[in-house]
């Protein structure tokens, strides 16, 4: 079975950078990616795709990124469901990022501004400078040996 997905977009806010209480990383984000194709009236139409992230890459991709940050992604097609407070099921799609790439300089991501409504990768800033673990004492599959405590909530499936 194949289930793959190549993007090319922009950002369309900030990072939703968060942690489960583990302390895994998980970022949702919106990427706008255009049409190939012009409609009868002649104008290009945008798909606003919903992605998640995870780990590393999450913090990584919040970190170098802003709001119209070009990027591609490469991932898969999940969909899951839930129900909401009035008792309905909502069925979400969402692209699962496994990989992704920055493609605009450095120097033209610093010049766009920062979002401050979005805190939660600001706070993430502020814990790294204060934290003195190094990545190796982050990393769960250090001691290969040893069970993983994950729980449900974690995995991205």
């Amino acid at each position: 079975m194949i289930n793959n997905v190549v993007l090319v977009g922009r950002l369309t806010r900030e990072l939703d950078l968060k942690y489960t209480s583990n302390g895994t990383a998980v970022a949702s984000f919106t990427i706008a990616a255009e049409r190939p194709f012009k409609n009868a009236s002649g104008e290009k139409e945008t798909d606003f795709i919903n992605c998640v992230i995870w780990r590393k890459s999450a913090e990584n991709l919040a970190n170098f990124t802003r709001k119209g940050s070009m990027i591609g992604v490469e991932g898969s097609i999940q969909t899951r469901k839930y129900e909401n407070q009035q008792g309905q099921t909502v069925y979400v799609t969402e692209v699962n990022v496994k990989d992704f790439r920055l493609l605009e300089s450095k120097e033209v991501t610093e010049q766009r501004p920062r979002d401050n409504s979005q805190s939660n990768t600001e706070s993430y800033h502020s814990n790294q400078s204060s934290t003195t673990s190094t990545e190796q004492d982050d990393d769960p599959f250090l001691n290969s040996g040893q069970s993983i405590d994950i729980s449900d909530d974690d995995l991205p499936f």
